[in-house]
Protein backbone atom coordinates (compact mmCIF):
# COMPACT_ATOMS: atom_id res chain seq x y z
CA UNK A 1 0.00 0.00 0.00
CA UNK A 2 1.57 3.27 -0.83
CA UNK A 3 1.80 6.01 1.46
CA UNK A 4 -0.46 8.75 0.95
CA UNK A 5 1.06 11.70 -0.73
CA UNK A 6 1.16 14.93 2.21
CA UNK A 7 3.22 17.18 -0.17
CA UNK A 8 1.08 20.75 0.40
CA UNK A 9 2.37 24.01 -1.44
CA UNK A 10 4.85 25.97 0.01
CA UNK A 11 2.48 29.07 2.37
CA UNK A 12 5.69 31.23 1.29
CA UNK A 13 4.62 30.78 -2.06
CA UNK A 14 2.75 33.58 -3.71
CA UNK A 15 0.58 31.99 -6.62
CA UNK A 16 -0.16 34.16 -9.40
CA UNK A 17 -3.23 33.87 -11.72
CA UNK A 18 -3.22 33.78 -15.61
CA UNK A 19 -4.97 37.08 -15.23
CA UNK A 20 -2.76 38.66 -12.96
CA UNK A 21 0.24 38.38 -14.97
CA UNK A 22 -1.54 39.18 -18.25
CA UNK A 23 -2.14 42.40 -16.58
CA UNK A 24 1.71 42.82 -15.11
CA UNK A 25 2.34 42.99 -19.43
CA UNK A 26 4.21 46.41 -20.42
CA UNK A 27 1.76 46.06 -23.58
CA UNK A 28 -1.17 45.56 -21.58
CA UNK A 29 -1.89 49.54 -21.31
CA UNK A 30 -1.66 50.07 -24.70
CA UNK A 31 -4.26 47.24 -25.98
CA UNK A 32 -6.45 48.57 -23.56
CA UNK A 33 -6.20 52.49 -24.66
CA UNK A 34 -6.11 50.98 -28.43
CA UNK A 35 -9.75 49.37 -28.15
CA UNK A 36 -10.96 52.56 -26.23
CA UNK A 37 -9.80 54.99 -28.81
CA UNK A 38 -11.17 52.76 -31.47
CA UNK A 39 -14.56 52.71 -29.98
CA UNK A 40 -14.90 56.45 -29.28
CA UNK A 41 -14.00 57.11 -33.36
CA UNK A 42 -16.17 54.38 -34.28
CA UNK A 43 -19.07 56.38 -32.28
CA UNK A 44 -17.87 59.81 -33.29
CA UNK A 45 -16.48 59.30 -36.63
CA UNK A 46 -18.51 56.18 -37.80
CA UNK A 47 -20.51 57.82 -40.05
CA UNK A 48 -17.96 59.51 -41.43
CA UNK A 49 -15.95 57.06 -42.83
CA UNK A 50 -13.90 55.71 -39.81
CA UNK A 51 -15.21 52.16 -39.68
CA UNK A 52 -14.71 51.45 -43.79
CA UNK A 53 -11.71 49.95 -44.99
CA UNK A 54 -10.64 52.69 -46.76
CA UNK A 55 -10.66 54.41 -43.03
CA UNK A 56 -8.57 51.31 -41.80
CA UNK A 57 -6.03 52.00 -44.49
CA UNK A 58 -5.32 55.47 -43.36
CA UNK A 59 -5.03 55.07 -40.17
CA UNK A 60 -3.16 52.30 -40.36
CA UNK A 61 -0.54 53.76 -43.36
CA UNK A 62 -0.12 56.08 -40.65
CA UNK A 63 0.70 53.66 -37.71
CA UNK A 64 2.93 51.56 -39.82
CA UNK A 65 5.10 54.49 -40.58
CA UNK A 66 5.42 55.70 -36.97
CA UNK A 67 5.57 51.90 -35.94
CA UNK A 68 8.80 50.87 -37.51
CA UNK A 69 10.31 53.88 -36.17
CA UNK A 70 8.64 52.69 -32.70
CA UNK A 71 9.65 49.44 -32.87
CA UNK A 72 13.32 49.80 -32.86
CA UNK A 73 12.98 52.75 -30.71
CA UNK A 74 11.71 50.74 -28.04
CA UNK A 75 14.57 48.19 -28.01
CA UNK A 76 16.71 51.37 -27.52
CA UNK A 77 14.91 52.71 -24.49
CA UNK A 78 14.36 49.37 -23.17
CA UNK A 79 18.61 49.36 -22.90
CA UNK A 80 18.03 53.31 -21.38
CA UNK A 81 19.44 55.08 -24.92
CA UNK A 82 17.34 57.44 -26.81
CA UNK A 83 18.01 58.58 -30.45
CA UNK A 84 16.82 61.92 -31.46
CA UNK A 85 18.52 61.99 -35.03
CA UNK A 86 16.12 59.58 -36.48
CA UNK A 87 13.75 62.01 -37.79
CA UNK A 88 17.14 64.38 -39.83
CA UNK A 89 18.24 60.57 -40.72
CA UNK A 90 14.99 60.15 -42.71
CA UNK A 91 15.19 63.45 -44.07
CA UNK A 92 18.80 63.01 -45.15
CA UNK A 93 18.65 59.53 -46.75
CA UNK A 94 15.86 60.43 -48.92
CA UNK A 95 17.92 63.67 -50.37
CA UNK A 96 21.02 60.81 -50.75
CA UNK A 97 18.64 58.61 -52.74
CA UNK A 98 17.03 61.49 -54.89
CA UNK A 99 20.85 63.47 -55.44
CA UNK A 100 22.28 60.14 -56.56
CA UNK A 101 19.13 58.58 -58.92
CA UNK A 102 17.81 61.55 -60.01
CA UNK A 103 20.80 64.21 -60.41
CA UNK A 104 23.44 61.71 -61.11
CA UNK A 105 21.18 58.94 -62.93
CA UNK A 106 22.15 55.57 -60.75
CA UNK A 107 19.95 52.81 -60.81
CA UNK A 108 17.70 53.47 -58.04
CA UNK A 109 18.89 50.04 -55.97
CA UNK A 110 22.24 51.43 -55.87
CA UNK A 111 21.01 54.87 -54.52
CA UNK A 112 18.69 52.53 -52.21
CA UNK A 113 22.00 50.79 -51.00
CA UNK A 114 24.10 53.40 -50.95
CA UNK A 115 21.58 55.25 -48.42
CA UNK A 116 21.70 52.32 -45.95
CA UNK A 117 25.26 52.45 -45.59
CA UNK A 118 24.81 56.17 -44.02
CA UNK A 119 22.20 55.13 -42.02
CA UNK A 120 24.71 52.53 -40.77
CA UNK A 121 27.19 55.17 -40.34
CA UNK A 122 24.87 57.66 -38.71
CA UNK A 123 24.02 54.75 -36.23
CA UNK A 124 27.66 53.49 -35.41
CA UNK A 125 28.52 56.83 -34.77
CA UNK A 126 25.78 57.96 -32.34
CA UNK A 127 26.97 54.42 -30.60
CA UNK A 128 30.30 54.74 -30.66
CA UNK A 129 30.50 58.33 -29.01
CA UNK A 130 27.76 57.17 -26.58
CA UNK A 131 29.69 54.75 -25.15
CA UNK A 132 32.69 56.02 -25.47
CA UNK A 133 32.24 59.79 -24.10
CA UNK A 134 29.98 58.49 -21.31
CA UNK A 135 27.57 61.56 -22.11
CA UNK A 136 23.65 60.90 -22.26
CA UNK A 137 22.06 59.73 -25.41
CA UNK A 138 19.89 62.50 -25.70
CA UNK A 139 23.15 65.15 -26.09
CA UNK A 140 24.72 63.36 -28.90
CA UNK A 141 21.95 62.40 -30.82
CA UNK A 142 20.41 65.71 -30.44
CA UNK A 143 23.48 66.94 -31.59
CA UNK A 144 23.46 64.77 -34.49
CA UNK A 145 19.83 66.05 -35.20
CA UNK A 146 20.77 69.36 -35.88
CA UNK A 147 24.52 68.30 -37.49
CA UNK A 148 22.49 65.50 -39.90
CA UNK A 149 19.93 68.16 -41.08
CA UNK A 150 21.73 71.17 -41.65
CA UNK A 151 24.62 69.61 -43.75
CA UNK A 152 21.19 67.43 -45.80
CA UNK A 153 19.88 71.24 -46.33
CA UNK A 154 23.25 73.01 -46.71
CA UNK A 155 24.70 69.76 -49.53
CA UNK A 156 21.84 69.78 -51.27
CA UNK A 157 20.78 73.45 -51.74
CA UNK A 158 24.73 73.95 -52.78
CA UNK A 159 23.85 71.11 -54.95
CA UNK A 160 20.48 72.09 -56.88
CA UNK A 161 19.67 75.22 -55.26
CA UNK A 162 16.27 73.87 -53.67
CA UNK A 163 15.63 71.96 -51.14
CA UNK A 164 13.01 69.30 -53.37
CA UNK A 165 13.44 66.92 -55.55
CA UNK A 166 11.02 64.77 -57.40
CA UNK A 167 11.40 62.14 -60.69
CA UNK A 168 12.19 59.25 -58.75
CA UNK A 169 9.41 57.41 -60.64
CA UNK A 170 11.84 57.90 -63.73
CA UNK A 171 14.52 56.32 -62.32
CA UNK A 172 15.80 52.87 -63.16
CA UNK A 173 14.98 50.67 -61.11
CA UNK A 174 11.86 52.29 -59.35
CA UNK A 175 9.20 49.72 -60.85
CA UNK A 176 11.08 47.03 -58.74
CA UNK A 177 11.63 48.92 -55.62
CA UNK A 178 8.17 50.14 -55.97
CA UNK A 179 7.02 46.96 -56.05
CA UNK A 180 9.24 45.52 -52.57
CA UNK A 181 9.40 48.54 -50.54
CA UNK A 182 6.14 50.36 -51.10
CA UNK A 183 3.10 48.64 -53.46
CA UNK A 184 -0.46 48.67 -52.04
CA UNK A 185 -2.66 45.73 -51.33
CA UNK A 186 -6.51 45.94 -52.61
CA UNK A 187 -9.08 44.61 -50.68
CA UNK A 188 -12.41 44.39 -51.43
CA UNK A 189 -15.21 45.11 -48.80
CA UNK A 190 -17.62 41.77 -48.87
CA UNK A 191 -20.35 43.80 -47.19
CA UNK A 192 -20.60 45.93 -49.72
CA UNK A 193 -22.77 45.60 -52.63
CA UNK A 194 -21.19 48.40 -54.46
CA UNK A 195 -17.50 46.64 -53.94
CA UNK A 196 -15.97 49.43 -52.29
CA UNK A 197 -11.89 48.45 -52.30
CA UNK A 198 -9.45 49.86 -50.09
CA UNK A 199 -5.77 50.36 -50.58
CA UNK A 200 -3.35 48.91 -47.91
CA UNK A 201 0.13 49.89 -47.92
CA UNK A 202 2.80 47.47 -48.05
CA UNK A 203 4.46 49.30 -44.48
CA UNK A 204 1.65 47.71 -42.89
CA UNK A 205 3.19 44.06 -43.54
CA UNK A 206 7.25 45.92 -43.12
CA UNK A 207 5.36 46.80 -39.41
CA UNK A 208 4.10 43.57 -38.52
CA UNK A 209 7.04 41.68 -39.50
CA UNK A 210 9.46 44.07 -37.81
CA UNK A 211 7.83 43.91 -34.82
CA UNK A 212 7.80 40.05 -35.05
CA UNK A 213 11.40 39.87 -35.51
CA UNK A 214 11.96 42.60 -32.56
CA UNK A 215 9.39 40.61 -30.04
CA UNK A 216 11.04 37.09 -30.74
CA UNK A 217 14.57 38.66 -29.88
CA UNK A 218 13.24 40.31 -26.72
CA UNK A 219 11.79 36.91 -25.76
CA UNK A 220 13.67 34.32 -26.90
CA UNK A 221 17.03 35.67 -27.11
CA UNK A 222 20.46 36.15 -25.35
CA UNK A 223 20.69 39.20 -26.72
CA UNK A 224 17.05 39.64 -25.56
CA UNK A 225 17.82 39.52 -22.23
CA UNK A 226 20.64 41.45 -22.12
CA UNK A 227 19.03 44.29 -23.26
CA UNK A 228 16.50 44.14 -20.08
CA UNK A 229 20.24 43.73 -18.50
CA UNK A 230 21.54 47.08 -19.61
CA UNK A 231 18.67 48.92 -18.74
CA UNK A 232 17.90 47.80 -15.76
CA UNK A 233 21.50 47.83 -14.57
CA UNK A 234 24.57 48.63 -16.96
CA UNK A 235 26.83 47.59 -14.26
CA UNK A 236 25.67 44.80 -12.67
CA UNK A 237 25.38 43.32 -16.45
CA UNK A 238 28.59 44.56 -17.22
CA UNK A 239 29.79 42.66 -14.78
CA UNK A 240 28.68 39.38 -15.30
CA UNK A 241 30.08 39.43 -18.76
CA UNK A 242 27.26 41.03 -20.97
CA UNK A 243 28.81 43.10 -24.28
CA UNK A 244 27.45 46.48 -23.18
CA UNK A 245 29.17 48.32 -26.18
CA UNK A 246 28.65 45.94 -28.77
CA UNK A 247 24.88 45.82 -28.31
CA UNK A 248 23.78 49.74 -27.67
CA UNK A 249 26.16 50.25 -30.83
CA UNK A 250 24.31 48.02 -32.51
CA UNK A 251 20.68 49.48 -31.29
CA UNK A 252 21.41 52.71 -32.49
CA UNK A 253 22.10 51.20 -35.72
CA UNK A 254 19.20 49.40 -35.79
CA UNK A 255 17.11 52.98 -34.91
CA UNK A 256 19.58 54.06 -38.07
CA UNK A 257 18.28 51.54 -40.27
CA UNK A 258 14.66 51.92 -39.39
CA UNK A 259 14.76 55.38 -40.04
CA UNK A 260 16.23 54.43 -43.50
CA UNK A 261 13.24 51.96 -44.69
CA UNK A 262 11.13 54.98 -43.58
CA UNK A 263 12.74 56.87 -45.70
CA UNK A 264 12.82 54.33 -48.59
CA UNK A 265 8.96 54.64 -48.28
CA UNK A 266 8.06 57.67 -48.19
CA UNK A 267 10.62 59.04 -51.33
CA UNK A 268 9.05 55.92 -53.56
CA UNK A 269 5.03 56.53 -52.31
CA UNK A 270 6.06 60.43 -52.99
CA UNK A 271 8.17 59.93 -55.82
CA UNK A 272 10.46 62.56 -54.28
CA UNK A 273 12.16 63.61 -51.60
CA UNK A 274 12.40 66.74 -49.34
CA UNK A 275 15.14 68.05 -47.13
CA UNK A 276 12.54 68.33 -43.78
CA UNK A 277 10.56 64.98 -44.27
CA UNK A 278 10.82 63.06 -40.99
CA UNK A 279 11.34 66.58 -38.67
CA UNK A 280 9.63 65.54 -35.36
CA UNK A 281 8.73 62.09 -36.06
CA UNK A 282 12.15 60.89 -33.80
CA UNK A 283 9.60 62.58 -30.85
CA UNK A 284 6.35 61.00 -32.13
CA UNK A 285 8.08 57.89 -31.93
CA UNK A 286 9.27 58.15 -28.63
CA UNK A 287 5.37 59.12 -27.36
CA UNK A 288 4.31 55.91 -29.50
CA UNK A 289 7.04 53.78 -27.60
CA UNK A 290 5.74 55.47 -24.04
CA UNK A 291 2.46 54.84 -24.87
CA UNK A 292 3.20 50.88 -25.53
CA UNK A 293 4.56 50.86 -22.22
CA UNK A 294 8.28 51.37 -22.51
CA UNK A 295 10.17 53.32 -19.38
CA UNK A 296 11.94 56.23 -19.91
CA UNK A 297 14.69 54.93 -17.07
CA UNK A 298 15.03 51.54 -19.17
CA UNK A 299 14.87 47.96 -18.48
CA UNK A 300 11.37 47.41 -18.98
CA UNK A 301 8.78 47.88 -21.85
CA UNK A 302 7.58 45.56 -25.46
CA UNK A 303 7.86 45.85 -28.82
CA UNK A 304 4.42 44.81 -28.99
CA UNK A 305 3.87 47.40 -26.85
CA UNK A 306 5.17 50.15 -29.30
CA UNK A 307 2.92 48.31 -31.85
CA UNK A 308 -0.34 49.87 -30.26
CA UNK A 309 0.95 52.95 -29.32
CA UNK A 310 1.49 53.69 -32.88
CA UNK A 311 -1.17 52.52 -33.56
CA UNK A 312 -3.11 54.96 -31.09
CA UNK A 313 -1.14 57.87 -32.27
CA UNK A 314 -2.43 56.51 -36.50
CA UNK A 315 -5.94 55.90 -34.89
CA UNK A 316 -5.93 60.02 -32.88
CA UNK A 317 -4.12 61.52 -36.36
CA UNK A 318 -7.17 60.48 -38.71
CA UNK A 319 -9.82 59.89 -36.39
CA UNK A 320 -10.01 63.63 -35.50
CA UNK A 321 -10.12 64.27 -39.59
CA UNK A 322 -13.14 62.01 -39.43
CA UNK A 323 -14.54 63.09 -36.16
CA UNK A 324 -14.52 67.11 -38.38
CA UNK A 325 -11.71 68.25 -35.59
CA UNK A 326 -9.42 70.65 -37.32
CA UNK A 327 -6.44 68.68 -37.56
CA UNK A 328 -4.25 71.51 -35.06
CA UNK A 329 -5.39 70.04 -32.44
CA UNK A 330 -3.77 66.61 -32.69
CA UNK A 331 -0.85 67.77 -30.86
CA UNK A 332 -3.17 68.47 -28.00
CA UNK A 333 -4.41 64.94 -27.88
CA UNK A 334 -0.82 63.83 -28.24
CA UNK A 335 0.72 65.72 -25.28
CA UNK A 336 -2.29 64.51 -22.93
CA UNK A 337 -1.76 61.07 -24.24
CA UNK A 338 1.65 61.07 -23.51
CA UNK A 339 1.09 62.07 -19.25
CA UNK A 340 -1.53 59.81 -19.32
CA UNK A 341 0.48 57.03 -20.34
CA UNK A 342 3.32 57.69 -18.05
CA UNK A 343 0.99 58.08 -15.23
CA UNK A 344 -0.76 54.67 -16.05
CA UNK A 345 3.14 52.79 -16.96
CA UNK A 346 4.07 54.48 -12.98
CA UNK A 347 1.05 52.82 -11.55
CA UNK A 348 1.46 49.52 -13.33
CA UNK A 349 4.93 49.20 -12.46
CA UNK A 350 4.46 50.23 -8.85
CA UNK A 351 1.42 47.09 -8.45
CA UNK A 352 4.12 44.67 -9.97
CA UNK A 353 6.68 45.27 -7.98
CA UNK A 354 4.14 45.09 -4.77
CA UNK A 355 3.28 41.97 -6.09
CA UNK A 356 6.36 40.24 -6.16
Amino acid sequence: MQAANTTTPDERVRREGGLRRLLRRPEMGAVGGALLVWLFFAIVAGDSGFLTLRGAATYLEVAAQLGILAVAVSLLMIAGEFDLSIGSTIGACGMIMALLAVDLGWNLWAAIGASLVFALLVGAINGILVVRTKLPSFIITLASLFVIRGLTIGITRLATGRTQLGGIDETLGFDSASAFFASALRIVDPASSRGASAEFPISVLWWLLIAGLATYVLLRTRPGNWIFGIGGDENAARNVGVPVDRIKIALFMTTAVAAWLVATITVIEARGADVLRGEQREFFAIIATVIGGTLLTGGYGSAIGAVFGALIVGMVQQGIVFAGVDADWFQVFLGAMLIIAVLVNNFIRRRASQAK
